[in-house]
């Protein structure tokens, strides 16, 4: 059967390639070097359906490779591993795939059809018993089965249309069948030694949260065929360094000390480029960074209440104060590049009067020397995390805290690093205002970031009594994943996006991208589709 997507469709193939000469002097990729790379974070976890932390995502997409390949611009999807796209039913609840049986893994073992499925069904299922969660990307899991050597198919419960896209993401990276046996500590620090996988780089030595060294695999001959580039990597090597400190970083940077690094903040970029640092701006293809309104908290439930708090905030003053034109302020609750992106035009005015009589018609009024509005004797008081993966976070807050602060309502921000915050975040009465942003070029990526079943940012499910806050936001979120058609799923989408503009669940500030600076040396770097860097085709020059 064909995939019933359409002309349009994201799995159309392409003749776009990796290019083969450097840009700016015409000249071959030369082989060889290191490449020193600076990372603010750590990684956490090299468990593929966890690597969505970009410390974790970084390293987990130079090692594995997926059945397919996602192109970063045009979202197309390539063979891989799998040597054509996958006939999948009418109703996309099987999906049939062959495989190439040319590849190893780096512990020497053969990627085989029944390795496959052994992926496929860690990921789609997980194990409690192992502490290994299921993929967010994979919903309906049922069953992998092998057919022959070379050909397998996937069984789900109800249509999985996302399931295609989910398989080009590192999330799906492919492990040898050692790696799979592991627990969640074997993924973990210190012991990324274990893991075997089949990508372009190998897992070499590791300083516990200081150090990770990749080098390269020599015998690597299984780039997606589309790529002009084929055979093993150009660089020797990558030296990942963890360094929090920001200054250090940049400074690392400009005095030739490392090659390339993550995380540049908006203030260096002029400075940066006068001193001859390549800045890349690579945008995250999901939904966007902002503010999710926790409704279930008694100070959030009224929708009087959160229509003030977003009228309160001034989104192009933080964007004016604390960004550059490489962070576009967001249009809709998605990117502008996303799947499924909606124009909400100016759902979001800065308009603070509206916000004054919206929270006085909800019965919050002014008393007493703080200015903070009070009802039945309780201030109107919230709190809200530091997303630290996210640019500038503690900034954007304080920003929000002052615009809050001038309509009544007292902001606190929530301290504390970075499992701090995201042990705060699973508790309504800790965090009522959640800062995040999460991409995926897919139109699942809004089910991913509100469903109950997956991260729940809005924490509509109440994990006591299992029932919903909002029932039919839900089963809306559930509508994208489950709709064979991508016109289907579009339209579900949308109406998906309609329901938190209109309930006030969201306020985006803007279209994250990841920005990473390199020396003038270091050419032929690109990312995937969700902006971790991928340094396949990256190569240091004389």
């Amino acid at each position: 059967m064909g995939l019933g997507l359409g002309a349009g469709s994201l799995l159309a193939l392409s003749a776009c390639a990796a290019e083969e000469t450097d840009v700016a002097t015409g000249g071959p990729p030369r082989t060889g070097g290191t490449l020193v790379y600076f990372e603010p974070q750590t990684f956490t976890t090299l468990f593929p359906p966890q690597a969505g932390f970009y410390p974790n995502g970084g390293i987990v997409n130079n090692i594995t490779d997926r059945l397919l390949y996602q192109d970063a611009e045009t979202l197309e999807l390539h063979p891989w591993i799998a040597v054509e796209l996958p006939e999948v039913n009418d109703d996309a609840t099987r999906f049939t795939f062959r495989i190439r049986r040319d590849v190893t893994y780096s512990d020497g073992s053969p990627l085989t059809a029944a390795n496959v499925v052994k992926n496929l069904d860690l990921y789609g299922l997980g194990d409690k018993s192992r502490q290994l969660p299921p993929s967010e990307q994979i919903s309906n899991y049922e069953r992998g089965e092998v057919l022959d050597e070379e050909t397998v198919r996937f069984h789900f419960s109800a249509p999985a249309p996302g399931f295609v896209q989910a398989v080009s993401t590192m999330n799906a990276g492919l492990l040898s069948d050692a790696s799979l046996d592991l627990d969640s500590t074997g993924y973990g620090p210190g012991q990324s030694g274990r893991i075997a996988a089949s990508g372009p780089f190998v897992i070499d030595a590791e300083e516990i949260g200081t150090r990770l060294t990749l080098r390269v695999r020599e015998d690597y001959d299984w780039a997606p065929p589309h790529f002009e580039h084929q055979g093993r990597a150009y660089l020797d090597g990558i030296d990942y360094v963890v360094n929090n400190e920001y200054s250090v970083r940049i400074g690392a940077l400009v005095s030739g000390q490392a090659d390339g690094v993550r995380e540049i903040e908006s203030p260096d970029e002029p400075r940066l480029r006068e001193r001859g640092v390549q800045l890349h701006a690579a945008g995250t293809n999901g939904v966007n960074n902002g503010l999710n309104l926790r409704f279930r908290h008694e100070l959030l439930q009224d929708l009087r209440v959160r229509r003030a708090i977003i009228a309160a905030i001034d989104r192009e003053s933080i964007m004016r104060k604390l960004f550059t034109e490489n962070y576009p302020l967001a249009t809709g609750v998605l990117a502008e590049s996303a799947a499924g992106y909606k124009d909400f035009g100016d759902a979001w005015p800065h308009d603070p009067d509206r916000s004054e009589r919206l929270l006085d018609e909800a019965g919050w009024t002014r008393e007493g020397g703080s200015g903070i509005r009070s009802k039945d004797g309780e201030r109107l008081s919230l709190r809200v995390n530091t997303a630290i993966p996210q640019p500038r976070s503690r900034e954007v807050m304080s920003l929000v805290q002052q615009d809050l602060l001038r309509v009544g309502v007292d902001l606190q921000i929530n301290e504390g690093d970075y499992a701090t915050q995201n042990l705060d975040a699973e508790y309504l009465d800790r965090i009522q205002l959640y800062h995040s942003m999460v991409g995926r070029a897919d139109y699942d990526v809004l089910k991913s970031q509100y469903s109950g079943e997956n991260r729940d940012v809005l924490l509509n499910l109440d994990e006591e009594t299992q029932e919903y806050g909002d029932p039919e936001l839900e089963e809306l979120l559930g509508r994208i994943a489950a709709e064979p058609t991508e016109d289907r799923r579009e339209a579900a989408s949308w109406a998906a996006q309609d329901h938190l503009v209109e309930n006030a669940y969201v306020l985006p500030f803007f279209e994250e991208p990841q920005v990473f600076g390199f020396r003038e040396r270091v050419r032929g770097f690109r990312t995937e589709a969700v902006a971790r860097p991928q340094f396949y085709d990256t190569w240091l020059a004389e």
